[in-house]
């Protein structure tokens, strides 16, 4: 997955970006500078061989600050920022249109009302959560609580199931229940047990003011409010203790244990698996696979060592937060509080119109695309990139034809898999219909709860059935993009190509091959040959499809980014490189596959300036570009605790220092901050 941010608008010149003798040349020239991404937003006080980051970006950060309202910001922001301010009038004009009910106009209009009616959210406060809650008070044994997890899995509350439908890893076409490990309220384990500071301070914050700020919301008077607030803190953490960590998830095989449902009765013995099932709507399982046995053994000991007491309060607790941001102001404040002032660092919240907008498209986000794509992603844009992709495609394969460390057996299987990575650009051919959700203006926190039972029930009908593969994961107005391995398919939303206030045929091919080619579609692309997505094969099974040395080759090289990125760090905390490696692979595979499609265009053969700047200083700057942005330590901290991607900056530095033209390029000399010596250069795809 790419979590990138993309480009801004240029026109391209043909001319050199030199002093011109008249005052018009001068003032054309400016002009066309401050439309100029690359150019506008350059740092020259700073040595490209120092911090290219800042290098090339550094303007940019000077002149935006984070606001307050965010733990970061960067153009992927600005891009959101846009989408959302078109989104609004979307909404607004749906608040009036008198459409039919059912309808999708209805649906958006009466959801964004719900949101927006602050005197009936302040008025209804935790009534909405009522019938819920009652079913908390109920509950008087371990059958009862099992019926809760099941209940309350359907509508969106965290519980110690981690179930969902998903495809069978090694047999794509078919659809499996399965269990991960979960149930924790801390982003990650390592949360728990770390001793770093902002662990430190986020773990004491947790438990000494968030989670008895939650109880005495809930209606515990103080002193009971600490007490119940200790013992679910040490159930979570109970639980924590044997989750694996984030590296460790990142094995294939490891967390894959195909079993039938009589040896998942013998894991947890004291669950009746088949009833809790079917209150969750998942039918007829007889086969599950859990990823982490070992998460559910504790959980199993968790259920007699806790009391009935404890796990109602853990529940408890779990509602609340599940809602917190959809009910009345104090729920919503201590919410923000934690999870965007104390994780994040965020100053203060967005406007609620933002806020509603987000939760809106979280949950009808296809209903809100199916309008997006009609107006602001024209078949012309599509063309250009579905093009890109089968460029990106046939650069790919010609990097696998010269490798030297992998075989002529392995490399043909490699050739077959690529041919098969199938393209999604855009937007889908077939929208989800969402006929069957009930949206109406009785209650904000209700039309969530019911948004996420149909959600649930959406996946839940998936078992049994053939898979999909023309399905989308992504909304197209989602600025991200994915590589499925069970589907061997790229996701490239049509949010993810988009450029704040331009027009895509504006941009120059050295500003899209960096930005676009490198750092979202052949990311993408080499995700299915990273240390993970390289144990799938062309069909989507998890299955040994590479010779044993080239294995092990492989793994050598994947070591060496290993390496480098563990040797990053920023306030105090190391980069973890192992959980990272495909993310890193992904990078680096995607801006040498680039750059070597980039050498076939015209632009580059020419070697025309433009402000000054050559092709291939283009095509790295346009790559930095697309990484724009700055974040506040709290966010970037627990981006490195818990997120597979390294921090942004880094992945533009990082991989940098691994690709030979770039010293070429900017005339990166030994000495310089980002000079490795060519023997310690990565060098995968």
């Amino acid at each position: 997955m790419s979590i990138k941010t993309p480009s801004s608008i240029l026109v391209i010149s043909a001319v050199c970006f030199l002093l011109c003798a008249s005052c018009k040349e001068q003032n054309n020239n400016a002009t066309y500078a401050d439309k100029d991404p690359v150019f506008k937003n350059m740092d020259t006080t700073i040595k490209p061989g120092d911090d290219f980051f800042k290098y090339a970006n550094g303007t940019w950060l000077k002149k935006n600050p984070i606001p307050p309202a965010y733990s970061s910001w960067g153009i992927g922001n600005v891009v959101v920022e846009e989408l959302r301010n078109r989104m609004k009038k979307i909404n607004e004009d749906a608040l009036t249109a008198h459409a039919p009910k059912g309808s999708n106009t209805q649906k958006i209009g009466d959801f964004y009302y719900s949101g927006m009616d602050t005197l009936a959210i302040e008025k209804q406060d935790i009534t909405p959560l009522k019938d819920e809650l009652a079913k908390i008070d109920q509950i008087k044994d371990i059958n009862g609580l099992i019926d809760a997890f099941a209940h309350f899995k359907t509508i969106g509350v965290l519980t110690p199931f981690g179930t969902r439908p998903g495809q069978d890893s090694k047999n794509s076409e078919k659809v499996v229940l399965q269990l991960d490990q979960s149930g924790i309220g801390l982003p990650d384990r390592d949360y728990y047990f770390n001793t770093d500071a902002h662990s430190l301070t986020v773990r004491n914050d947790y438990q000494q003011k968030h989670l008895p700020a939650v109880f005495k919301l809930a209606g515990l008077q103080p002193d009971a409010a600490t007490a119940v607030a200790n013992r679910v803190y040490e159930l979570e953490k109970f639980l924590a203790d044997s989750s694996r960590k984030l590296e460790d998830l990142r094995d294939p095989y490891k967390n894959y244990h195909k079993m039938p449902l009589a040896n998942l009765s013998k894991l947890v013995p004291n669950v009746n698996w088949t009833s809790a099932f079917e209150k969750m709507d998942y039918k007829n399982v007889d086969t599950v696979i859990v990823g982490q046995p070992e998460y559910y053994r504790a959980f199993s000991k968790a259920l007699t060592t806790y009391s009935i007491t404890d796990w109602k309060n853990y529940l408890l607790k779990n509602l609340v937060s599940a809602f917190s941001p959809y009910l009345s102001k104090p729920f919503d404040q201590e919410n923000f509080r934690f999870y965007d002032m104390v994780l994040e660092g965020s100053k203060e919240q967005l406007p609620r119109w933002k806020r509603v907008l987000n939760a809106e498209n979280d949950l009808m986000g296809e209903v809100l695309g199916q309008i997006f794509v009609k107006e602001y992603f024209p078949e012309k844009t599509k063309t250009r990139y579905v093009n890109l992709v089968e460029t990106m495609r046939a650069t790919f394969k010609e990097h696998i034809e010269k490798l030297d460390w992998m075989s002529p057996a392995t490399k043909e299987k490699a050739y077959y898999k690529l041919s098969k990575v199938m393209p999604k650009v855009g937007y889908p051919d077939k929208w989800k219909d969402f006929s069957t959700l009930e949206i109406n203006r009785d209650s904000y926190a209700l039309n969530v709860m019911r948004a996420n039972n149909w959600w649930h029930k959406y996946y839940a009908a998936k078992l049994g059935k053939p898979v999909d593969r023309t399905e989308w994961s992504m909304t197209p107005q989602t600025y991200n993009a994915y590589y499925n391995p069970s589907n061997n398919e790229i996701v490239l939303p049509a949010g993810i190509f988009m450029i704040p206030g331009a027009k895509d045929e504006d941009i120059d091919d050295a500003v899209i091959y960096g930005y676009a080619a490198a750092s979202t579609i052949g990311h993408e692309m080499t995700h299915g040959f990273d240390d993970e997505g390289r144990q799938f094969d062309a069909k989507g099974n998890l299955k040994t499809w590479w010779q044993p040395e080239d294995s092990v080759k492989f793994t050598q090289r994947a070591q060496m980014l290993i390496n480098q990125f563990s040797g990053y760090s920023i306030y105090g905390l190391h980069v973890n490189g192992k959980a990272t490696q495909g993310e890193n692979i992904a990078d680096l595979g995607g801006i040498v596959i680039g750059l070597d499609a980039f050498k076939k265009t015209g632009q580059y053969k020419e070697g025309k300036l433009i402000n000054g700047l050559t092709p291939l200083q283009r095509y790295f700057l346009g790559y930095a570009l697309g990484w724009l942005g700055q974040d506040r330590q709290e966010s970037l901290s627990s981006q490195i605790l818990t997120n597979p991607h390294a921090p942004g900056f880094m992945r533009v530095n990082g991989p940098f220092t691994d690709v030979p033209e770039f010293y070429e390029a900017f005339h990166i000399k030994k000495g310089d901050k980002m000079w490795l010596d060519p023997d310690k250069r990565v060098k995968i795809w």
